[in-house]
């Protein structure tokens, strides 16, 4: 059995009981970091072998666990925060179990991405998730002129190295249009600021940006 199981974004109590019980009965936990996700196990004092999975190595590690899934083994996977699948390893062995009748179940539980949506308090009855925004300024800028575009909310992941760029752009092409940046969110600093373009860009040329950020466009509608 394959359990693709949710975990927290910042605060450690927002783990689900039937996430703990999983990662108790659980063979073997995949994660993408097993420094980071020791801690979570430590905190719930939970003592089970530990794999790595993660970008570099999914594609090897999904052949090794497909085999032990295949054996029987009740095997599960977590991300550094948030469910599995989502801009995070997960997709690939979940694929290979679909492909070979194997038995799998998903754990909801926290997901930045809807967090930050409804703490925008932008429409939310419709809306696009385009993962990362793109390094490379040239694809930054499309994929942000797509979104202001677009009549639906647009949600990204963003760094915070790069935030001043993006609200840079957003500034000068769209500077009308309400933006938020949702940031560490549901740890002690978390923030929803929200406002235009021009306004975000000063606020935050003046601070340093830390902590993990959830970009948003507001829709034309």
């Amino acid at each position: 059995m394959l359990s693709l199981v949710a975990t927290p974004i910042g605060n450690l109590k927002d783990i689900t009981l039937r996430a703990l019980e999983t990662l108790q009965s659980a063979d073997l936990i995949a994660c993408e970091d097993t420094r980071h996700s020791g801690n979570l196990l430590r905190h719930y004092e939970i003592h089970k072998p530990l794999i790595s999975y993660h970008e570099h190595n999914e594609a090897r590690r999904t052949a090794e666990l497909i085999e032990e899934l295949a054996a029987g083994k009740h095997i599960a996977v977590i991300t550094d925060a948030g469910l599995p699948g989502i801009s995070d390893p997960g997709h690939r062995l979940l694929r290979a179990c679909i492909e070979r009748g194997l038995p799998y179940t998903i754990l909801p539980g926290p997901s930045a991405v809807l967090t930050a949506l409804i703490g925008s308090g932008f429409p939310a009855e419709e809306f696009y998730y385009g993962g990362f925004l793109p390094v490379k300024s040239g694809g930054r800028e499309r994929d942000l002129l797509a979104a202001a575009a677009r009549e639906v909310t647009s949600v990204f992941f963003e760094s915070p190295h790069r935030l001043l760029k993006t609200l840079d752009v957003c500034a000068q092409h769209f500077p009308e249009r309400r933006i938020c940046v949702a940031r560490e969110l549901t740890k002690q600093f978390e923030e929803f600021r929200i406002g235009l373009g021009p306004e975000l860009l000063a606020h935050y040329s003046a601070k340093s940006v830390k902590g993990e950020i959830v970009f948003l466009v507001s829709g034309t509608t």
